[in-house]
């Protein structure tokens, strides 16, 4: 989320950078010396991997015949056959020019896609024919200038040689890199295998080694407590593990990576709820999970991340966040597609205990992902050594109330008539990954979203500025929340929903916000937001709007779909996304209104816009109250 070297912009909780980096050297940072001390007796003499080295034939015999791996071969052969592709400095500068990310990113991930099947390829065959092009692939990535985004090194201090940070695709490199020496040994040539060693020391290990040791400026991730935390420890340990020679040294990286991990759980409300959403959930939190699992398999199970109280709270969270079978609110810069990890939820439901029976008996192993991701899902864990728990998971039931994040959401009892479930936000407008959306909702008929929260956009120069919310898709104008004297929310703190009320019974759910605080006009004295849910015959949601002013004001509350939509009569919209229906009636209290549709258009890569179906009052008023009833229809 997100994501100084100098200007840094404050969006949230979380740093937009105009550089990476620079941020605060943490007071005190080094770890205790007596905790290093008492971890290196820890750890094994020599660096160790995730997974089994190439020399394990019967490892590697067995997990040729895994069906995850049948197509690794294939996948491996068809890059022999294809061009590395090039990644020209005028690429990189690009960003700088045009604010464009996707151009860079994408032919850089191109590249190192490739590491990850060549090498698994070479293990399975054992017989040296990936080798050339492993060791073509570590030459181009030791010429890059910078193993830094564009996007992360806004000033090009990195890219020009003057700086040397570490951000979520350096230390993710490095871990991958430090893997595949692992596994290969001494069957890469020793100019690949020096290659790699200096080349993780000098962009990753040594940089971070003086971050903590205060011997330099830290990067602001450290202390951060979003995903950038998680992901950048998980990236640097695994490769310090994989690669340090001494058990001292490597215990330094232990117990920094343990002293500053804790700082990733604390953006996490104490009910566990995640406000960067479900996407960054399975990339932070899976990061965490990694790290965790690192450092138990470097111990022994002797340092354990996961026994933080707070873990289990997270923990829950991609259970509990499901509005209906594999549909979730895409709040914040969350992609409509996302859904929780299933290697991730197999993992905490069998290393915490959750009896979660959907994911228990999963199959884990993977070969998708980076190379320490892969080796760590297809050798044994310490969660497929843990037996799942004798006691089954009874379900996120008929509600998951985040209390402490204002978030609610709200399901059909089992093998009932009700088609509609719902997610109803509170929250604030400085969570991570912000979207100013607070009272946003979304309504799933049949498990398709007809009315809802539209995600994220495509990533640009602007997503991660100043300029953030001048996005009709991250600033309120682009969720279904009121407009209020022609204003939208503000960002901040300040800016959030005050639970005034809420009431959970099996027929119903009830949950009231004071949402003034998120607008900034002087003349509003009161907002209430209501929803009701109501589990009754098919369902239905009324969200009601109560507003005071001490003068005359406009007034405007809107609706977000994806679908098409038309007024059937006066007052009731029929709205249809795939082959689900909803029906929307709107009560102003006889006071004449108007429809005002508009397509949000930013960029989302190459997704259709949605459409604002805004309903504006015809005439400022002081007093109003809008009633909109949400119920499945047919088509």
């Amino acid at each position: 989320m997100k994501c100084v070297r100098r200007a840094v912009v404050l969006v949230g909780p979380w740093m937009m950078i105009a550089g990476v980096w620079g941020a605060e050297a943490a007071s005190n940072p080094a770890p205790a010396a007596e905790r290093v001390r008492a971890i290196a007796t820890m750890l094994p003499e020599r660096p160790v991997g995730m997974g089994q080295p190439i020399s394990d034939r019967k490892a590697w015999a067995a997990l040729a015949q895994h069906a995850a791996y049948a197509k690794v071969v294939a996948a491996a052969e068809k890059s022999l056959d294809t061009p590395l592709p090039d990644l020209p400095d005028e690429l990189y500068l690009d960003y700088s020019r045009t604010g464009n990310r996707r151009r860079y990113e994408r032919v850089y991930g191109e590249r190192n896609a490739r590491l990850t099947p060549l090498v698994l390829a070479e293990c399975i065959e054992n017989r040296g024919r990936f080798l050339p092009a492993i060791a073509a692939l570590v030459e181009a990535l030791a010429a890059q200038p910078t193993w830094i985004l564009p996007a992360h090194d806004r000033n090009q201090t990195n890219f020009e040689g003057k700086a040397v940070d570490v951000d979520l695709v350096s230390s993710a490199q490095a871990w991958h890199l430090a893997t595949a020496h692992y596994l290969l040994g001494d069957k890469l040539d020793e100019r690949t295998r020096s290659l790699i060693r200096e080349n993780i020391d000098r962009r990753v290990l040594d940089p971070y080694r003086d971050m903590v040791a205060g011997k330099r400026q830290a990067n602001w991730w450290l202390t951060t407590h979003n995903n950038w935390n998680s992901v950048c420890l998980a990236g640097v340990t695994g490769a310090a593990m994989a690669m340090v020679p001494a058990a001292e040294d490597r215990a330094f990286f232990v117990a920094a990576a343990e002293k500053y991990a804790l700082n990733f759980l604390k953006g996490f409300t104490p009910d566990g709820y995640c406000s960067e959403g479900v996407g960054y959930w399975n990339y932070g939190f899976g990061n965490y999970l990694y790290l965790a699992e690192i450092i138990h398999q470097a111990t022994g199970g002797k340092v354990d991340l996961l026994a933080d109280e707070a873990v289990r709270a997270a923990a829950t969270y991609g259970a509990r966040i499901e509005i209906a079978d594999g549909v979730v609110p895409a709040f914040a810069d969350c992609s409509l597609s996302a859904r929780p990890s299933g290697p991730i939820m197999y993992f905490v439901s069998r290393r915490l205990g959750l009896g979660i029976r959907q994911w228990d008996n999963l199959d884990p192993v993977t070969t998708s992902g980076g190379l320490g991701h892969a080796m760590l899902y297809s050798f044994p864990t310490s969660a497929s050594r843990t037996a799942p728990a004798s006691v089954a998971d009874a379900g996120p039931g008929l509600r998951s109330w985040f209390d402490h994040a204002g978030v609610l959401i709200a399901r059909p009892a089992p093998d009932s008539t009700c088609r509609l479930a719902v997610a109803l936000k509170g929250g604030h407008n400085a969570e991570h990954h912000n979207h100013n959306d607070v009272g946003s909702f979304v309504a799933v008929v049949d498990r398709t979203p007809v009315l809802l929260d539209p995600g994220l956009e495509v990533y640009t120069a602007r997503t991660f500025s100043a300029k953030r919310y001048e996005s009709k898709m991250l600033n309120s104008f682009g969720h279904p929340v009121p407009l209020i004297a022609g204003k939208l929310q503000r960002a901040g703190t300040a800016a959030r929903g005050e639970v005034l009320r809420t009431e959970f019974t099996d027929e119903a759910d009830t949950l009231a916000l004071d949402i003034r605080s998120a607008y900034p006009v002087p003349e509003l004295e009161k907002l209430e937001r209501t929803f009701v849910y109501d589990r009754r015959g098919t369902g239905a949601l009324t969200i009601t709007d109560v507003a005071a002013l001490s003068a005359p004001q406009t007034f405007e509350t809107a609706l977000i779909t994806f679908g098409q939509w038309r007024e059937l009569e006066p007052g009731v919209l029929l709205v249809t996304d795939d082959k689900a229906s909803v029906r929307v009636t709107i009560d102003t209290g006889g006071e004449a209104f108007e429809i005002h549709p508009e397509k949000i258009e930013e960029d989302l890569g190459g997704r259709s816009p949605p459409t604002r179906i805004g309903i504006r009052l015809a005439r400022p008023l002081t007093q109003v109250a809008v009633r909109m009833t949400v119920t499945p229809a047919e088509r």
